[in-house]
């Protein structure tokens, strides 16, 4: 049977699709303090945001299509089944229910919800609201036939109206010039590389990769039977919504930029957002915000919660769908209720260590026809990248853990010998030469 031709609706809903599932609170808050740190050198901090917050999430949904890999597995898999199989299990769980889907319900809560509350109810008010929004994950996310047309056509437009109406309000009127904003010391010399390390809290490359299965699925429903086909257009309905998240983070951070001189330099970008809205728009402002980032979250947290649930319902059968469901949301839920701030500090030294193999691997993915998929090119960058990511790791260490003894000696030694280490960057080194002792190794066995 032939595939169905797909026309640029197919590919906008597509698009649209991968949009609602990565743009999630996170997604608004991490640009937004991003504005606000490097003040008038905004542009150069948004250039290396975009690199890791939109260059890379194409690439690896390229990466998947290139290889016409099914997911993170499938891509990793040149480099060992056991590496591919824990790697893949440790991307879902940090894009899963321990980090990014507990985190689509702390971060509407704390914009939107705490101000309001009395501190002494906050705990009772977080429970009651993670509870709710959890029960709607698993209700709305069980009918995964119907994810398409519900991201697509009901959240996704909802949530674009909101955010225009608070950029039209906030450019028609700028709280300040960004060009004279003060710039934090880290952004002075190091904005580009100091943006590209922001836009890992994300996590978009990695969930580009986490959501081949998902993607796929909702790809097939509009007729595409041949692989090559279902790559194509998973690759153009992706750079469509991938690129429109490039253009909402431009401007969010050009909104931070403008609004440090009027209210200073904030903890998180979601108090920025919180007082730009209630500036412009006072309890309206408040009420829209509140909205707006539980609706994005929503989408997010069902995109996130349907991707790892198919994932281990592939590896572990017996389970059912749903049941493997359940029990993602009661634990998104349960790591939910220990609050924004644990679980932002302790991501931080998880995505440090697990971006450069995530970064090493999409690459290889893409540039794999060159070199025909050789497993040698795959396992020796992977392994060598390891090394400086375990030290990395290290180095994000909340304070307590990271000023041990130990740890202190570890670090003083990757500083010492590894290249660009303090940037964040040493595993660049490494990678590339992990890559030309593979590349040496099929070139001798091509001859």
């Amino acid at each position: 049977m032939e595939s169905k031709k797909l026309t640029f609706r197919h590919y906008l809903m597509i698009g649209s699709l991968i949009f609602g599932m990565l743009f999630g609170a996170g997604n608004l808050i991490f640009p937004v303090h991003l504005g606000q740190m490097a003040g008038s050198h905004w542009l150069s901090a948004a250039l290396g945001f975009l690199a890791s917050g939109v260059l890379l999430p194409v690439l690896g949904l390229l990466a998947i299509s290139i290889t016409q890999s099914r997911g993170i597995y499938e891509l990793a898999r040149p480099v060992g089944h056991s590496y591919a199989l824990l790697f893949m299990i440790l991307i879902y769980a940090t894009i899963g229910p321990f980090f990014a889907t507990p985190r689509t319900a702390t971060v509407p809560f704390t914009i939107g919800f705490a101000p309001h509350i009395s501190q002494n109810q906050q705990s009772l008010g977080l429970l009651i609201y993670s509870a709710i929004f959890f029960l709607l994950v698993y209700f709305l996310s069980s009918r995964e036939s119907k994810i398409t047309a519900l991201i697509g056509k009901v959240l996704n437009p909802v949530f674009l109206v909101m955010l225009f109406v608070i950029f039209l309000l906030a450019f028609s009127s700028p709280l300040s010039s960004a060009a004279s904003a003060p710039i934090t010391k880290e952004y002075l010399t190091g904005a580009l590389t100091s943006g590209l390390l922001q836009g890992y809290n994300t996590m978009d490359a990695l969930a580009s990769i986490a959501f081949g299965i998902t993607i796929v699925t909702a790809v097939r429903q509009f007729g595409l039977k041949d692989k090559k086909d279902i790559a194509l257009a998973t690759a153009k309905g992706g750079s469509l919504g991938i690129l429109s998240i490039g253009i909402i983070y431009i401007a969010l951070i050009l909104l931070g930029a403008q609004s440090v001189s009027t209210f200073g330099l904030a903890e998180n970008g979601g108090i920025t957002l919180t007082q730009i809205s209630h500036h412009y728009m006072g309890i309206f402002g408040d009420a829209l915000l509140a909205t707006l980032t539980t609706v994005t979250c929503l989408s997010t947290s069902m995109g996130l919660a349907i991707a790892c649930s198919q994932a281990f319902h592939q590896l572990f059968s017996r389970f059912s769908y749903k049941a493997i469901l359940l029990v993602y949301c009661l634990l998104s839920f349960a790591i939910a209720n220990l609050g924004l701030d644990a679980i932002i500090s302790w991501s931080l030294p998880v995505l440090m260590f697990l971006y450069p193999l995530a970064i090493t691997l999409i690459l290889l993915g893409v540039c794999s026809p060159l070199f025909h998929n050789y497993a040698l090119v795959y396992k020796t960058t992977t392994f060598l990248t390891l090394i400086p990511a375990f030290f990395d790791m290290l180095n994000a260490l909340p304070a307590g853990l990271k000023e041990t003894a130990l740890v202190q000696t570890l670090l003083k030694f990757a500083q010492t010998y590894f290249p660009f280490f303090d940037l964040g960057f040493g595993w660049v080194c490494f990678s590339l030469l992990g890559l030309i002792i593979g590349l040496g190794g099929y070139f001798m066995r091509k001859k």
